[in-house]
């Protein structure tokens, strides 16, 4: 049990800060402004399903996947850095719109809601290549015997759960927060986490980039290093 307790909080401690649900709320906020309260806490709580089923999946068998197709993990994090990269630029230089209240909400369609849930909701601005790459090697590092095996799988799923429900509750109830702020001070927290989104993409896509770098230098040294030569 302790065991289990203490790949939890390593799950935990991995993954959250990466996560971020909370630095994430209002960008959530932004993107879903037009939509009632109800209408909001529904897609919070589809986006905190869809990260809980992605981050199991990446734990489980993302590396089987991934050796499947041939994709490297540096790969994940360019060419996801770079879909971070793009929603950042894009969120940071978007207009603000005026309020249009009630009559816009009158006209949101749920099946149109819950289509932008998995992207780009959840993939990349919730769970991104980072939180992935992050799932997959820990995924990798897995005990090969049963019993530690269950307890480590028991670990992932109850640690996925709480990043979930996190999610939930910093997304569904971002415009408490907004309420609280205000809406100067939510419109400089959206541009502050705009440009960190921006910023994240960039060093995880330099992360892939480094790591494609040094696998190429280690290559090259090994070609020249050869008698052959």
């Amino acid at each position: 049990m302790l065991e289990t307790a203490k790949n939890i909080l390593l799950i935990l401690s991995a993954l959250f800060p990466i996560v971020n649900p909370l630095g994430g709320s209002p960008v959530f906020l932004r993107l879903t402004e037009d939509y009632p309260a109800t209408a909001r806490r529904a897609l919070a709580r589809q986006v905190g399903v869809n990260s809980f089923i992605l981050l199991i999946a990446s734990f489980l068998v993302g590396t089987h996947i991934l050796n499947f197709f041939g994709i490297s993990i540096p790969v994940v994090q360019v060419g996801g850095g770079l879909v971070v990269v793009a929603n950042g630029w894009a969120m940071l230089n978007q207009k603000p719109e005026p309020d249009r209240g009630r009559e816009v909400q009158k006209k949101v369609d749920l099946h149109d809601i819950f289509r932008n849930a998995f992207y780009p909701l959840t993939l990349p601005l919730t769970v991104g290549p980072g939180s992935i790459s992050v799932a997959i090697t820990l995924g990798a590092n897995l005990p090969h015997h049963l019993g530690p095996n269950l307890r480590a799988i028991l670990a992932t799923v109850i640690g996925a759960a709480v990043v979930a429900v996190s999610i939930y509750l910093c997304y569904g109830f971002a415009d408490r927060l907004a309420a609280v702020v205000g809406e100067s001070g939510m419109s400089i927290i959206l541009r502050l986490s705009s440009f960190l989104l921006l910023c994240i993409g960039v060093q995880i896509m330099w992360n892939g980039v480094s790591a494609l770098i040094r696998s190429f230098m280690a290559v090259a040294h090994e070609y020249a290093q050869s008698p052959v030569h």
